[in-house]
């Protein structure tokens, strides 16, 4: 049995207005339209602009997330990036301060960590809140991209290490991340999911299903059930949409959270600003109609009209 529970778990964007300010009524509107369709959500992945956040943003967002996921049946969960244990675990103390029980974390990307490193940072960190949950986000920004074996050390070692998150890789990486540590819940994009289901129970972590969450639950819902041709068929046409309207968008290799929040647009949460805290570059209006034509003219089944 997994120790964490099987669930879609869905990023909360940040607002900016011009000079880099919190639009508060905004991420407070835009996380209770995201709860209206699921209840795993969070703040300070790469697409909730986690790297950028200075620590009166990261404090003040923390407050206001933990006021507005109170709610019966929600699982919230903070995300803290940072360069080392010092500051991974201060701002982790604050979020647990305010009540968070959930975090997610990457590993230091100033240099790549060696194996005696990467055993040191996970029980440094997560030994220091014992009762706490841990999902580990695991990207190449981080400079080490964990395999199965990796994490099978680690699951070991570190008890409540619950969960992963890896958006990467094709049927090899999945089927060693399934193969070697099944007690850890695995969060797939909408493009490996299908083969993590193939091995097991593991769970989505949507992007651009965003779009539509009726697709989104379509696509766990077939996975979790072991419907495997509606599955692929589903990955297929997720993959088509994305290319098909964020295709000349996708070749400027932009921050995540460039492309969230054009996908939160898409999706109907036209309120939500495309800018993103400097250095990093959001998207255009201009760019932002393009992929809205495109959606309307070659997608149409995706759009917030056809959601019922």
């Amino acid at each position: 049995m997994a120790r964490y529970p099987q669930a879609i778990l869905v990023t909360c964007c940040v607002p900016w207005d011009e000079n880099g300010r919190l639009l508060e009524e905004v991420f407070r509107r835009h996380v209770r339209d995201t709860l209206r369709h699921f209840n795993h959500v969070y703040i300070f992945g790469t697409a909730g602009e986690g790297h950028a956040v200075d620590t009166a943003r990261f404090q003040r967002i923390v407050q206001i997330f933990y006021e507005e996921t109170r709610g019966e049946d929600v699982h919230p969960m903070v995300g803290v990036i940072g360069l080392s244990t010092a500051n991974v675990v201060e701002r982790l103390a604050f979020a647990y301060q305010v009540g968070f029980r959930a975090f997610q974390i990457s590993l230091p990307s100033w240099g790549a960590l060696n194996d005696r490193e990467l055993m040191t940072f996970f029980t440094d960190v997560c030994g220091e809140f014992p009762d706490a949950r841990f999902l580990h986000y695991n990207l190449p920004r981080a400079r080490r991209v964990l395999t199965g074996p990796d994490y099978r050390r680690l699951a070991d070692a570190v008890p409540n290490l619950v969960a992963t998150k890896n958006t990467g890789g094709g049927l090899e990486a999945v089927a060693s991340l399934m193969t070697h540590a099944p007690d850890l819940q695995h969060f797939f994009g909408e493009l490996n999911f299908p083969y993590g289901c193939l091995y097991g129970e593991c769970s989505l972590l949507p992007s651009v299903s965003l779009i539509s969450p009726r697709k989104a639950k379509a696509l766990f819902d077939a996975g979790r059930k072991g419907r495997v041709a509606e599955l692929f068929n589903l990955q297929k046409e997720c993959y088509d949409m994305m290319v098909g309207v964020l295709g000349p968008l996708l070749a400027e290799g932009r921050m995540d959270g460039a492309y969230d929040k054009v996908i939160l647009r898409l999706g109907g949460f036209e309120e939500m600003p495309l800018r993103l805290l400097s250095p990093y570059q959001g998207f255009t209006e201009e760019e932002y109609q393009a992929c809205q034509r495109a959606l309307c003219e070659r997608f149409p089944n995706w759009l917030p009209s056809a959601e019922g």
